[in-house]
């Protein structure tokens, strides 16, 4: 199934990310595909807010590859920035591929970067620009949603 929004600021944005996120359920992984500024920083923080995680605790993680926050309702979010990875060894170091099989739900901006280490059935959202302000996103759901 695949569902599209237009978004014309960072709180819609956010808030399609909000509608996403409510429809997760744990071990869920959804990858970010989109060029640098398009809003998956931003799209990220309105998907943890539907978990009661503030959207000010919520920062690219792009120097420490992963951030984890725990939601009102004890399920953990785990916040990849794969970005400056070097290789897939890096990711495999850190033990990445035990978060996508974890409890928790994943979501990953660059993750073309480690597309070998992720399986079939993620959540692909890709955000386009189409103007300054303006974003096309694409939901494509590959299981459940």
């Amino acid at each position: 199934m695949e569902k599209s929004y237009h978004s014309s600021s960072e709180a819609e944005t956010m808030a399609i990310a909000k509608t996403l996120a409510e429809k997760v359920i744990a071990g869920d992984i959804i990858c970010l595909y989109g060029e640098l500024g398009a809003g998956k920083t931003h799209f990220v923080k309105g998907f943890a807010e539907a978990f009661g995680i503030s959207r000010e605790q919520v920062s690219s993680p792009t120097f420490n590859l992963i951030q984890e926050y725990v939601g009102t309702d004890g399920l953990i979010l785990y916040h990849f920035d794969c970005y400056r990875l070097e290789s897939i060894s890096e990711a495999l170091e850190i033990g990445a591929e035990e978060y996508f099989y974890g409890d928790g739900v994943s979501i990953i901006e660059w993750p073309e970067k480690i597309s070998e280490l992720l399986p079939d059935d993620v959540i692909q959202v890709f955000i386009s620009v189409t103007d300054e302000n303006s974003r096309l996103i694409n939901i494509k759901y590959q299981k459940h949603n």
